[in-house]
């Protein structure tokens, strides 16, 4: 996990030496490192090297594609609508409702996986990153279940941006896939400032290639829908970069949340690593999602009324078109018969969850009064 390694694999693999802005390199050495203390197996080691080299090979695509089209700096990202909560909180099913309306734009998960296209690639052609993503899709469905069932990457739906986080090598990603309390102590000192940047110069690339490729339904699209429940810890780095955001909040029991998050970290992890401690796991994500949630309360209470918008998880379940009004009704956006048409017809025919496999608090070492000591009231 030699970080110059890395780095150069990445170029040897796209032929290009340039960066771009951002110095990635002390995370990623810090990370690197982590990763080297993790216990990791030789599949995991595999997996985990090929995605760090993967996030390098992305930045140095990206900023080729800075270089021959100066232009995608001057792409606006403006007023975005950032969906947030814990984990199975609702978020995927509010921000896909949004997404639903052609009105705003969003990152798709074919998108997400390989932000900066081959740099010989048309845009007035089929991209043919939509197939590589629906036979991943395909393959993670049939190879690891347990993940799939947890938690589904679709490559034609709305996805999360955190990737785009990763590939700073300043998020969350590693902690819940590796046993890497080094870098996630580390972590929690750190200026995001630089991820954010990173995401924002991301959703330009993005934006310019939709543009490109003259999706007509689209082509007036002005906000973009972002979700990552990551967002929770940092949202005054998320506003200073996105200044003219909004907010939507998915709340929903933290017993049922945190016992979910953590049954997905230890599938990531022995997906990694042969030995496994759950309850490591469950003490660790219990911890960052009090840590998070703590200090996106401490956010709201500083922020102007009207940034955010609270919705409950149950209620939204019950009655999802009615409760994303009050989004409309917040960002001042009339919700049109249009819109609602789409939002339904989305529901209809939204790809269906598998089975998810049974876990419980405890499995975690972990109980319901452990887990509410830890979130207050209100």
């Amino acid at each position: 996990m030699d970080p110059e390694e890395l780095i150069a694999a990445a170029r040897a693999k796209e032929g290009l030496e340039d960066y771009g802005p951002g110095d990635f390199r002390e995370p990623l050495g810090v990370l690197a490192a982590a990763y080297d203390g993790a216990g990791l197996n030789e599949v995991g080691r595999h997996l985990i090297r090929g995605g760090l080299v993967h996030s390098l090979r992305m930045r140095l695509r990206a900023q080729e594609w800075f270089r021959r089209h100066p232009e995608i700096a001057e792409e606006v990202v403006t007023d975005p609508v950032v969906v947030v909560g814990m984990m199975r909180s609702g978020t995927t099913l509010v921000q896909r409702l949004l997404a639903a309306d052609t009105r705003f734009r969003c990152a798709r998960g074919w998108e997400v996986v390989e932000v900066a296209p081959a740099l010989d690639q048309r845009f007035d052609v089929a991209d043919p990153r939509i197939a590589k993503a629906q036979v991943r899709e395909e393959q993670s469905r049939q190879w690891v279940p347990e993940l799939y069932a947890i938690h589904p990457m679709h490559a034609l739906e709305a996805e999360e941006e955190i990737v785009f986080l990763a590939d700073a090598f300043l998020s969350h990603v590693p902690e819940s896939g590796a046993d890497v309390p080094d870098y996630r102590r580390w972590l929690d000192d750190q200026d995001l400032a630089p991820a954010y940047d990173h995401l924002h110069r991301m959703l330009q690339l993005l934006q310019w290639q939709q543009r490109q490729r003259e999706e007509a339904a689209r082509e007036t699209a002005a906000r973009w829908v972002l979700k990552t429940p990551a967002h929770l810890g940092y949202l005054d780095d998320l506003r200073r970069r996105f200044p003219d955001l909004h907010v939507v909040h998915l709340h929903r029991d933290p017993v049922e949340t945190v016992a979910s998050g953590a049954s997905l970290n230890a599938t990531l992890h022995r997906m990694h690593a042969d030995v496994v401690d759950d309850r490591r796991i469950g003490r660790e994500w219990l911890e960052r999602m009090a840590w998070t949630d703590a200090r996106a309360r401490a956010s709201e209470r500083r922020w102007p009324a009207g940034l955010v918008t609270h919705l409950d998880f149950a209620d939204v379940v019950a009655d999802p078109v009615g409760q994303i009004s009050q989004v409309y009704d917040a960002i001042g956006l009339e919700l049109t018969a249009d819109a609602v048409a789409a939002m339904e017809d989305w529901l209809e025919r939204r790809p269906r969850e598998a089975g998810r496999p049974a876990y419980m608090p405890e499995d975690y070492g972990l109980t319901p009064e452990l887990i509410r000591a830890r979130f207050p009231a209100g």
